[in-house]
């Protein structure tokens, strides 16, 4: 049985590290604004087993004037359930959160090898790319929520 459900920051962990921190201490897996009231955690379950997580923050950026902006971060899925559409009912999942609190716009910034998955979920790119530091190129993608 597949279910998502709210789950605590310190449960992401566990999907965080292997997949978005491969090799790297497990502190690298808390985000500023985990445990913030007006952020949640969402966790894909499959038969019990945690295989995949997203995490949304209520965040804005410089890039919109939109008041109600909220930010996906660590969204990630276990290696062995990739490719299965995980991640799309994640990111569908965090964007009806969004809007339910009153959300106009999602963002996010994305590995470069992500952004086609977002693309075809209909998130745009704005600005140039940015390197994270022992990760990688990035994008910061958007998509207005009014359109869903």
């Amino acid at each position: 049985m597949q279910t998502i459900k709210e789950i605590p920051a310190l449960e992401t962990f566990s999907v965080r590290l292997p997949v978005l921190r491969p090799g790297k201490s497990i502190e690298t897996c808390h985000f500023e604004g985990d445990n913030l009231e007006t952020t949640k955690h969402f966790g894909y379950f499959n038969d019990e087993k945690l295989a995949g997580i997203a995490s949304l923050f209520k965040h804005p950026t410089p890039f919109f004037k939109e008041e109600q902006q909220f930010q996906l971060r660590g969204m990630a899925v276990l290696s062995e359930y990739q490719k299965k559409g995980i991640g799309e009912i994640l990111v569908k999942h965090a964007e009806k959160d969004a809007i339910e609190r009153g959300g106009k716009l999602m963002w996010f910034n994305a590995r470069e090898i992500a952004v086609p998955f977002y693309k075809k979920l209909g998130y745009e790119i704005i600005g140039n790319p940015f390197d994270i530091e022992d990760i990688g190129k990035h994008y910061v993608m958007y998509k207005n929520l009014d359109t869903i």
